[in-house]
């Protein structure tokens, strides 16, 4: 066969993903703080956008021959009157102004600043100050855990119960920086719409995650927890941390008298605890305390609804500046700076209708997860539905990568707290009459409550757990009643009914 050259067409399609739509997919999964900053750094890289400020609101609309929307919102109840009706160019968000450091003058200030370019003129160039490797300077930087990184970590290696881990993520959010719990369980279970139970249950789960003592509500529970961890919690020691206040009076004879222990053992204890870190929290990095600020705010609606909009304060707005790019567009100049004029407008126009799209699409998402965990806000959290991103995604017609986007470091501000959108999808259950799944939460809150009202004389198996179960619509196997009853700590049939003869003895 001989070789020869010769034409060929084919034709094929293929995805092509264009710089432009690889920035409007990035702006999807941004937090608030990281949209800010990338537009900022947009506002000064590109020369046809301005920040719309409040002041000059008026200003801005006559110049770009629109006015400014205000935030986007909607109601559960009636999706198609939503605020949505967004100018392609303008950004349904805001961003702080930024602050400029004033700068100094002074009459050496010009042989300082040569002074010190000649200077940094070596560095990295063979000069004493570059670094003997190739490495950058940022890749020898590092930082420390922090103490939510640490607990959230142990929390999901403890437990596997959904209702466990998100009252156990909200409880790790109220931690300080030292280690204490600030609110009271009862206030959190009203909050959470929760059991004081459970989440008192779950508080006792964290406070035994290093660093010890840390979810202690005051010093003497922070105290006994390391006490504890320690085998020294004997009722000397704990008779000792009760009567903390008269170690603090120096009040020595108060001490022996509330103990029942001799000076010497009272001195002994006075080491121990003052060999303690009351403040456990402490060991961990200690980054600058960012408060979580909601990017979709939930409100009750007069109608009986819910009334979802955008957090206005989040979402940086922009403009394109038309009238700057007309006069120098007119202007007679290079053509590789023609093209750049042209690059930096589209790219202005561009950033402006992504700026928008990421609006309607959280704003969407947000919507569909307020309607379907709807019980949720209302009841609390044992009523949270069985959800997933693709019972999301086909409710309005997205992807499921792009709900995923969306629900990665969001959070919704509900009556009942702010919460992270990512929280509100659990697992569900299969209905065995072949109706509407149940609730991975719901079911584990289903076996706990019929263990918790057995008697002596009927202690439940976990195939009578099964039976019952179905008996009432939920299809389960034995091994899923096993597996969430170890996730809840609960001892199986035997252990449990040895319990209850020894407390019957």
């Amino acid at each position: 066969m001989a070789l020869a050259p010769r034409l060929e067409f084919r034709q094929s399609q293929q995805l092509v993903m264009t710089p432009q739509l690889q920035q409007a997919i990035k702006l999807l999964q941004l937090s608030n703080l990281e949209l800010a900053e990338f537009v900022e750094q947009q506002l000064e890289e590109n020369p046809f956008l301005e920040r719309a400020g409040e002041q000059d609101g008026a200003d801005a609309g006559e110049r770009h021959g629109e006015d400014a929307p205000d935030a986007p919102e909607t109601s559960q109840g009636d999706q198609s009157g939503a605020a949505l009706d967004l100018e392609s160019e303008t950004a349904s968000s805001r961003a702080s102004d930024a602050l400029d450091a004033p700068q100094e003058e002074s009459a050496a200030g010009e042989g300082d600043c040569e002074y010190r370019a000649s200077e940094w003129a070596n560095v990295g160039s063979g000069g004493g100050a570059s670094f003997p490797d190739d490495r950058a300077f940022g890749e020898t930087l590092s930082r420390e855990i922090s103490l939510w990184e640490h607990l959230t970590e142990q929390l999901h290696v403890a437990t596997r119960d959904d209702q466990s881990v998100f009252i156990g993520a909200y409880l790790i959010d109220l931690i300080d920086e030292a280690g204490y719990l600030r609110d009271g369980v009862d206030t959190v279970a009203d909050r959470l719409g929760a059991d004081a139970k459970d989440v008192e249950r779950t508080l006792k789960l964290i406070q035994t995650f290093d660093p010890s003592g840390v979810g202690a509500r005051d010093l003497k529970e922070c105290l006994s927890i390391q006490l504890r961890d320690c085998d020294r919690l004997d009722p000397a020691m704990k008779s000792f941390i009760d009567n903390l206040e008269l170690l603090a009076k120096g009040d020595l004879k108060g001490l022996i008298r509330a103990t029942g222990a001799d000076e010497e053992d009272i001195r002994d204890m006075i080491a121990e605890v003052r060999a303690l870190n009351p403040k456990p929290g402490y060991a961990f990095g200690s980054d600058p305390v960012q408060i979580v600020t909601p990017d979709v705010v939930v409100k009750k609606a007069a109608d009986g609804g819910w009334k979802i909009e955008l957090n206005s304060e989040t979402l940086p707005k922009v403009l394109v500046n038309r009238v700057y790019y007309t006069s120098v567009s007119k202007a007679k100049c290079r053509e590789e700076d023609t093209l750049f004029v042209s690059e930096q407008f589209a790219n202005a126009n561009w950033l402006v209708k992504s700026l928008d799209q990421r609006a309607r699409t959280i704003l969407k998402v947000a919507s569909e997860i307020v309607r379907q965990q709807d019980a949720f806000l209302i009841y609390g959290v044992k009523h949270l539905r069985p959800l997933n991103l693709r019972a999301v995604a086909d409710a309005i017609s997205m992807h499921e990568s792009t709900v995923s986007r969306v629900t990665a470091n969001k959070y919704i501000a509900t009556p009942r707290g702010i919460f992270e959108l990512k929280y509100f999808f659990t697992a569900s259950i299969a209905s065995s009459e072949g109706g509407e799944a149940h609730s991975a939460e719901a079911v584990r809150f289903r076996i706990k409550e019929l263990i918790e009202n057995e008697t002596v004389d009927d202690i439940l198996s976990d195939d009578r757990i099964v039976e019952i179960l179905r008996g009432e619509g939920v299809d389960i196997a034995r091994r899923t009643v096993a597996k969430y009853r170890e996730t809840m700590n609960i001892m199986s049939s035997v252990q449990r009914r040895r319990a209850h003869l020894r407390q019957a003895i």
